[in-house]
Parts: structure tokens; sequence; C-alpha cells
């Protein structure tokens, strides 16, 4: 069985649900006991320091969403997952995934591969914040994911790069005007 047929195995084990933007999939403090599958549209995963949003990851179609700490170590959550466009999710019972993943090596190690791969996006987003300027932050952006800039709506793409709104637009002003030079 190839590792679509596995996802799609686990995946009939949940229940389809459909959010409009701005649902709330797990709140911080709560303990994430699910695994989302999104189906279709986009979440993003943000922590809330002081009143600060700050949101550390985006995910879409085909991507699998949980606070992968909070599941694991079955302890509270650090971070809130809430759609930002209308989405379309699988939701997963932990158990049901965990007792999937002991019974199949195979699956077991794309699970693993999946979580070293978000260990190594958030190793990369945190050097980028504390390495980086702000506009420096964007281009990459810009060049590394352009679709995301074009999806993601603006005060949330602030959030991610770590910057206000208003900052975010006089630095994708300055982005234009330089690209039109």
């Amino acid at each position: 069985m190839d590792l679509e047929a596995y996802y799609e195995q686990i995946k009939a084990t949940g229940q389809r649900r459909s959010y409009p933007a701005g649902a709330d999939l797990l709140l911080e403090g709560d303990t994430a006991h699910e695994a989302f599958f999104i189906e279709k549209g986009g979440v993003r995963l943000w922590h809330n320091d002081d009143g600060r949003d700050i949101t550390v990851q985006f995910f879409f179609e085909d991507q699998v969403v949980t606070s992968f700490e909070s599941f694991y170590l079955e302890r509270p959550s650090l971070f809130s997952i809430t759609t930002i466009e209308p989405t379309t999710v699988t939701i997963v019972d932990g158990r049901k995934l965990r007792q999937t993943l002991a019974t199949n090596t195979e699956l077991m190690a794309a699970f693993t591969n999946y979580v070293c791969q978000r260990f190594i996006d958030y190793t990369g987003y945190f050097l980028n914040r504390i390495q980086d300027s702000p506009e420096l932050r964007y281009q990459t952006l810009l060049q590394t994911d352009p679709e995301l800039v074009a999806r993601v709506p603006q005060h949330e793409l602030a959030s991610y790069l770590g910057i206000t709104p208003v900052s975010l637009s006089r630095i994708r002003k300055r982005v234009k005007k330089d690209a039109a030079n």
C-alpha cells in the first residue's frame, strides 16, 4: 500500500467538517486530541503573547496540522489553530491515529518525516526572525512562497513576519517601487 492510501485509510476514520474563516479548531490552553487533515482552505498556527498575535505557520490543502507538542505530550497547547479562509478538514481522533501509526512502520516513518520537516521549518522561521530585517523577511517570503503572500490576509502575514500591518504596507510599497525601477 502506498502512503497516499495510508493517509486515506487514516482519514476514513475521521469526520469531515467545514468551517468559515476565523473559526478556531484548537484554542491555546486546550489539549490537542485531534489531527486536522486539510481538504480545502487554510489555517494558521498562532500564539497569543500578552495580546500580541504571533503567527508561526500556515497550512493548506493536503497538509496535516495539530499542535504537535500538545498532541504528543498530552498537555495544554501553546498555540491556537484558526481558519484563515473557508476551510474543510477531516478531523482524526488522536488515539486512532496513534494506533494506526503503531501498527504501520511505513506510515510511522512518513509521519516522523513530516514532524521533522515541521521542526526544520520552525528552525528556519525563528532564525529568520532573529537575523533578518522585516523587509528582507518579506522579500525572502515573496521569492520562496509567493502563493502564501498572495493568499494570506495581510494582517496575518504581518503577524507571521513579526511586524505591524502598517509596517508591512510600507515595506510592500518600497518593494513594489524598487521592482518598478
